[in-house]
């Protein structure tokens, strides 16, 4: 176990700028989710802590030394990879115990390894078995073991549940959260998939064109957004976001008030997030509904705010709603904790005091 600090990390293919100095700390046993869209640079980030690429700026250290120019074998990290990178000849035992064979390490030592490592993920009547024998989700298993008989510092995962069917994802990502806590092994873990973020990570980095827009719990995240496109990435269905102004201390889309900020008049971005509405009778809120879609627990219902220009909008109640014969506009208010206004220009959160 160990701690991992990245101190201003930036990286260049050539005179194209992919990471733009990102700086976190992280706790010995701590599980950090790097999460973002594709494309974000999130993968290369969690490259470059394993050693697969190199770093343009900055500096990495695990367990305080500085690991810029070390081989991944040097630095007692444990990686799994999205398309689990098994060895199609070899059994699941050879498999999970091929890199301490390949270390030297004593044959009853690795057996033993593997037997407790097998134990720990059922993967024990597998043993014998080949890679392609075995189930998604089994195979995923033997990539975590193939990992954890090495007992590293640090475990390293890149998006290793993106080719397994939905149901399977959600039992996996039990299941490794479940694994990471009993061994209390620092993680970082990429994912594009906000809802794996959210559920898994003590702190989350969201990350955007190469750049830490958040870093922070998932709740606080998802409570108290940083930026515009944090808001929008956490959270399903998105923030709804709206062209507003403030004028006298009052919050308005178009003639439409919202509700009131202690700050000074001119454009923002608002944001209320779809399970915030709330209906009420006398809410300033008008929403000419034109679409739901029911999920069983709660209804998504989707319109156009009125009295204003066309802005869209998205409300999550909960259980069924129909909209059939429904034809006045429907009425909603929002509390104030559930006003999020950013600048327009920065789209960073803007503190109302």
């Amino acid at each position: 176990m160990a701690t991992v600090s990245l101190k201003n990390i930036k990286k260049s293919f050539g005179p194209v700028d992919v990471i733009h100095g990102i700086s976190v700390d992280i706790v010995d046993g701590e599980f950090i989710v790097i999460v973002g869209p594709s494309g974000c640079g999130k993968s290369t980030l969690l490259r470059m802590v394993a050693g697969l690429e190199t770093v343009t700026a900055g500096d990495i250290f695990i367990a305080d030394h500085r690991v810029n120019e070390k081989e991944p074998m040097e630095r007692d990290i444990a990686m799994v990879f999205q398309n689990y990178a098994l060895y199609p000849h070899m059994s699941v035992r050879e498999n999970m115990g091929y890199g301490l064979k390949i270390a030297g390490l004593p044959k009853a030592l690795i057996h033993s390894k593997v037997e407790d490592a097998a134990k720990l993920l059922q993967l024990t009547e597998l043993l014998d078995r080949r890679p392609r024998q075995l189930s998604g989700g089994q195979r995923q298993r033997v990539a975590m073991g193939r990992a954890i008989v090495r007992e590293p510092s640090v475990f390293l995962f890149d998006e290793p549940l993106s080719n397994l069917d939905a149901k399977l994802r959600v039992q996996m990502r039990l299941e490794i959260r479940e694994l990471q806590q009993t061994l209390g092994v620092t993680s970082l873990y990429v994912t594009h998939d906000q809802v794996e973020a959210m559920t898994m990570a003590d702190r989350m980095i969201v990350m955007n064109d190469g750049v830490a827009e958040q870093i922070g719990t998932p709740l606080e995240v998802y409570e108290r957004p940083q930026t515009l496109f944090a808001a929008q990435f956490i959270g399903s269905p998105a923030m709804n976001v709206f062209d507003a102004h403030i004028k006298d201390k009052v919050v308005c889309v178009d003639v439409v008030k919202i509700g009131t900020a202690r700050l000074p008049d001119g454009p923002v971005k608002l944001g209320i997030r779809p399970e915030h509405l709330v209906p009420d009778n006398e809410g300033s809120i008008s929403i000419e509904m034109r679409m739901s879609e029911p999920l069983g627990a709660n209804t998504l219902l989707h319109g156009r705010l009125q009295a204003s220009d066309d802005q869209q909008v998205t409300a999550s109640l909960n259980g069924v709603h129909n909209l059939e014969g429904v034809q006045a506009p429907m009425r909603f208010s929002v509390a104030a904790d559930n006003i999020h206004l950013f600048d327009p220009v920065s789209l960073k959160r803007l503190v109302d005091d």
